[in-house]
């Protein structure tokens, strides 16, 4: 295998001063796939706030309200255990996707990417050209030409920002309040609206000038991915035995070379300034431009395609074609079971949650009309995000409750304290444990069932 680059880090001259990336497009099939993909995303992050399933947000992390919707599901604080399962579910998934199929979901599904190269980057090469304007331009003297150039993108990617802030805030408080901050006065909306700039400077010097180093140095996805690989895991790489020795075609030279005619395409077009020839590196983002110029430079000089592709070390090595391997099975489906719990546990929710317990220390009691009662408390908690006025039903219509304290109507998000006599009718008790069932009602619609125990003496047959 080869090994990487001398510099450690890419983007870095030999005296440790930032190297300034000018990556080349080349517009090929997996290049039109991100596109698509990227045009998704980007469609879903800015319509996600307004869009609404079943009266509430697509999606909501208001963490100063402890305020959280996924896919029209509110949740509260009372539901941490299902934040806590999906933490940890998230990052089993990070970690058996990674060891499979490496850091492919930074070049097609990370938001740092999809905003840098499929909408910043474009804008870029709009107004300033090419790579090799883009470096001439930089390089040269400030003319008015490049007064207006640079002014232009810089005005531009501010807007741009500032769009995408408001946008993220919209995740944080909500669409409803994120109107109110820009219709209403400032002075009534001082937190948000300063929250507004910070997060449009934040933005701006992301993608204006911190750019790849977020992928390599900055996100501990990309260090993280070192200690999880091996040489079984699915990377895009250089498959130096058809590559190597690399050289220049030429009719005079009768040496025997690889496919690699060393044109320095691939690097040219990598968005972290990496040779993908030098072996697996940590900056390489799995974003498939090189694959797409070398298939290019293959088509032209009628050479099998993907040189560059992906390949796990062990399939280069042992010159094997791709297959989707006993590994990757096991790996995909551990995803997909714990994906499935934890879809079941979200869709298991109640919208009520309701906790019975007999008042500890309590034995029965005997009441008039040849009842006998026991004594419970309940806390009943509203998940919705609205008002709901809740009543507590009996399953059997025999059994009677009495409420010392009733819950009345939740505000939403709220939880209340109730206490209760169940009464059975005396004749009713045939075992010293009744198990009994109590429906919670919310305008004649049954919202959850409560199965407790009753105990008493036997009075029946």
């Amino acid at each position: 295998m080869l090994t990487a680059d001398i510099n450690p880090q890419p983007n870095t001259t030999t005296d440790g001063k930032r190297r300034w990336l000018y990556p080349v497009v080349r517009k090929g099939k997996l290049y039109a796939y991100r596109s698509w993909l990227s045009y998704a995303y980007l469609a879903l992050f800015f319509a996600g706030p307004f869009i609404r399933v079943g009266g509430e947000p697509l999606l909501l992390f208001n963490v100063m309200d402890r305020h959280f919707v996924l896919l029209g599901q509110v949740f509260w604080p009372q539901d941490f255990f299902i934040f806590v399962l999906a933490m940890l579910a998230g990052i089993v998934c990070i970690v058996l996707f990674t060891i499979a199929f490496g850091r492919i979901f930074c070049g097609w599904m990370c938001p740092q990417t999809i905003f840098m190269e499929m909408v910043f980057r474009k804008i870029e090469i709009w107004i300033e050209g090419d790579a090799k304007k883009r470096r001439k331009l930089d390089e040269g003297p400030w003319t008015s030409e490049k007064i207006i150039k640079k002014t232009t993108k810089h005005v531009v990617f501010i807007l741009l920002s500032f769009l995408i802030a408001n946008t993220f805030l919209a995740y944080i408080t909500g669409s409803e309040n994120l109107i109110k901050i820009i219709t209403e006065p400032v002075k009534l909306h001082w937190s948000g609206f300063i929250s507004i700039w910070i997060f449009t400077l934040a933005f701006y010097i992301v993608y204006s000038q911190v750019r790849e180093i977020v992928c390599t140095v900055i996100c501990p996805y990309g260090r993280l991915q070192g200690v999880l690989t091996d040489k079984d895991t699915l990377n895009i790489a250089y498959n130096y035995q058809r590559g190597e020795p690399r050289g220049k075609l030429s009719k005079k030279d009768d040496t025997v070379k690889g496919d690699c005619v060393d044109c320095g395409l691939c690097v040219d077009v990598c968005p972290t300034g990496i040779d993908i020839r030098n072996g697996s590196q940590l900056e390489c983002i799995n974003c498939t431009a090189c694959i797409d110029a070398c298939n290019q430079v293959m088509e032209k000089i009628h050479r099998e395609l993907n040189l560059i592709g992906f390949y796990s070390e062990n399939v280069i090595k042992e010159n094997k074609k791709l297959s989707f391997n006993t590994r990757m099975k096991a790996y995909s489906a551990v995803i997909v079971v714990l994906l499935g719990v934890l879809s079941w546990f979200v869709l298991q929710r109640s919208d009520i949650d309701v906790t019975v317990l007999r008042s500890a220390g309590t034995l029965y009691q005997e009441q008039p009309g040849g009842y006998v009662s026991n004594l419970y408390n309940a806390d009943v908690i509203n998940k919705t995000n609205k008002r709901q006025r809740i009543n507590l039903v009996p399953a059997d219509p025999d059994v009677k409750i009495k409420f010392i304290q009733a819950p009345g109507v939740l505000d939403k998000g709220a939880s209340v304290k109730i206490m209760f006599f169940v009464m059975i009718p005396a004749k009713g008790i045939h075992n010293p444990k009744t198990d009994i069932q109590l429906n919670i009602i919310q305008q004649n619609k049954m919202l959850a069932t409560v199965n407790t125990t009753f105990i008493g003496p036997v009075y029946g047959d």
